[in-house]
C-alpha cells in the first residue's frame, strides 16, 4: 500500500505538529507514508471565492504530485472535500484523484478498519465537527468512535455541535463580525462542558476557535484529533511542547 500525506497549506505553514502527529500515527499502525514535495495549495481558496481559472493550475499540480499512490490521506476535511467533491469539474484526470483521497478518520476506520489506535490521552475532551467533514464528506461518528477508544480520555458532548464555528475561509474576512459572533457562541458552548481540550479534525476551524479562546483567556485549548490519536503512554502529548 503506497500512501501519501496531503499535508495542506495551513498545517505546513502554521500547524506542523498536526502533520507530524499524522505521520507518527499512521506509521505506528504499519503504514508507510510518503510526502510528495511537489504538493502545494489544492486550489480551494480560489475555487470557493469564484476564481476557477486561478484554481485550475493548482488542481493540475496537485494531481501530478499524487500520481501513483494508492491512497492520499489528509488531516483536513476541508481539503479532502475540495478534492473529493470539486476536482471532477476540472476534467477526468483530476476526478480520478477524488476516490483515492481520504480524510484521516475515514482512512483509519474505512481503509485500515481500526477505531482503537492504541492512543492514550487522560484528559476531558469535547469534539467540534467541522462543516466540510460533517456535511460534504459525511464523516458521521467516525471521529467520535476513534476518540471513545482512546485510553483515559473522557469525551463530553458539545452543545450545538453541528453549528458552524464561523470560520468558513474567506467568510471570516468578508464578514468578520458575524464570524466572530458565531465563534463566540461555539466557545461558550465548549467552555460550558468543563473540558480541558476542544478537539477538531480541521486546523482552519481550530485556528479560528483557538484565537477566540486565547483572547478570552478561556480555560480550554484547541487540539487537532491527530495529535490526540498520536499520543501514547510511552510518548504522551505534552502541552508545553506542543505535542
Amino acid at each position: 500500500m503506497r500512501v501519501a500525506l496531503f499535508v495542506t497549506c495551513l498545517n505546513d505553514a502554521v500547524f506542523p505538529a498536526t502533520a507530524v502527529a499524522t505521520v507518527r500515527l499512521l506509521e505506528r499502525l504499519g503504514v508507510r507514508v510518503d510526502f510528495p514535495a511537489a504538493q502545494t495549495c489544492c486550489g480551494q481558496p480560489q475555487f470557493n471565492t469564484g476564481y476557477r481559472a486561478l484554481a485550475a493550475p493548482l488542481v493540475r499540480r496537485t494531481v501530478r504530485a499524487f500520481e501513483g499512490y494508492d491512497h492520499v490521506v489528509t488531516p483536513s476535511g476541508s481539503c479532502a472535500a475540495m478534492v473529493r467533491t470539486h476536482y471532477g469539474r476540472f476534467g477526468p484526470q483530476a476526478a480520478e484523484l477524488g476516490p483515492r483521497t481520504y480524510e484521516l478518520t475515514e482512512f483509519l476506520v474505512d481503509v485500515l478498519g481500526v477505531t482503537d489506535v492504541g492512543a492514550y490521552f487522560p484528559h476531558k475532551v469535547t469534539y467540534h465537527p467541522s462543516c466540510h467533514g460533517l456535511r460534504l464528506l459525511g464523516l458521521g461518528d467516525r471521529p467520535r468512535r476513534l476518540l471513545e477508544a482512546v485510553k483515559g480520555l473522557e469525551l463530553v458532548e458539545l452543545p450545538g455541535a453541528e453549528e458552524c464555528c464561523g470560520f468558513g475561509g474567506t467568510f471570516a474576512v468578508k464578514n468578520p463580525d458575524v464570524s466572530a459572533a458565531m465563534g463566540a457562541d461555539k466557545i461558550r458552548s465548549a467552555v460550558s462542558t468543563g473540558a480541558r481540550v476542544l478537539c477538531g479534525a480541521d486546523s482552519s476551524c481550530l485556528m479560528h476557535l483557538g484565537g477566540l479562546l486565547r483572547r478570552r483567556s478561556a480555560p480550554l485549548r484547541e487540539l487537532h484529533l491527530a495529535e490526540i490519536l498520536a499520543s501514547t503512554e510511552e510518548e504522551p502529548w505534552r502541552e508545553e511542547s506542543g505535542r
